[in-house]
């Protein structure tokens, strides 16, 4: 899902935090993609890792990231708002001509009144005609800044930044560790400061708060019913008050005829 309006106007104030990275301490070398012979994407990662269902898990940290031997990056382009990094690793184990590919867009948004880029897709094309794509346009920043996140991969237990979107996807695991990515308006061949990804709702995160949820609506029942049990002692003794004031003795009928009469006989006596 490409990011909204409302969470552009979050900016730096929501979900993104400034962080240097010391790119200097980076053992592998930075990926470019050129446009007029300027860097226009920069991106490294400390390890990556694929697998393919069951099978082992691929390491392509140093193909990819080896300065003494670099991955083939010369089809990657670069235009004003669309920008495409592809890695051609070529045949490694049971892969046919192995490539991963990232789709980068650049996009302006009023409400924030500045430029964001993201990385749309994640692919890996193999086998000659075989492709499993991936969606990624939840990894995205200010054009000013990089975006630097500890996971982007497709497992669940690193919030799955990227998405299964074809078939062939769903069989796959990819993991990118100490992701950091540029684009668009990189300055002197360097990253800039890093808006760095915040994946609060990772499973943990997420069951402790149904599990404070429960707790907090079982509280809540149970303060009610305190109040209205307290409510209904209270109506109890106002009524037994009410009622003890309503109570009267109501005199013998006899006793005012008796005094008529003996009034009576007074008057005959005079």
């Amino acid at each position: 899902m490409s990011p909204t309006d409302e969470e552009m106007a979050q900016g730096d104030g929501g979900m993104w935090m400034e962080e240097r990275l010391m790119s200097a301490n980076q053992p592998f070398r930075q990926l470019q993609v050129l446009s007029n012979g300027e860097p226009c994407v920069l991106f490294q990662a400390r390890k990556l890792s694929l697998r393919y269902e069951k099978q082992k898990q691929l390491d392509l940290t140093e193909r990819a990231f080896s300065p003494q031997k670099p991955v083939d990056t010369s089809q990657s382009v670069c235009r004003q708002d669309k920008a495409t990094l592809i890695m051609r690793f070529g045949d490694v184990e049971d892969l046919k001509g192995l490539s991963i590919r990232l789709q980068l867009s650049n996009t302006f948004y009023e409400s924030s009144d500045q430029w964001w880029f993201s990385v749309d897709s994640v692919s890996l094309l193999y086998n000659t005609s075989e492709e499993a794509v991936f969606n990624a346009s939840d990894v995205y920043a200010p054009a000013s800044s990089s975006y630097h996140c500890l996971h982007v991969s497709s497992l669940q237990r690193y919030s799955a930044l990227l998405l299964p979107s074809t078939d062939p996807a769903r069989r796959w695991t990819v993991t990118f560790t100490n992701f950091q990515i540029q684009a668009f308006n990189v300055t002197a061949g360097k990253f800039s400061p890093a808006s760095v990804c915040a994946t609060f709702m990772t499973p943990a995160i997420l069951m402790g708060l149904v599990t404070s949820l429960i707790l907090l609506l079982v509280l809540a029942y149970a303060l009610h019913m305190v109040v209205h049990l307290k409510h209904i002692e209270h109506d109890d003794e106002r009524k037994a008050d009410e009622h003890k004031a309503d109570v009267y003795f109501p005199q013998s009928p006899e006793r005012p005829e008796r005094c008529c009469l003996e009034g009576d006989a007074e008057k005959n006596i005079l």
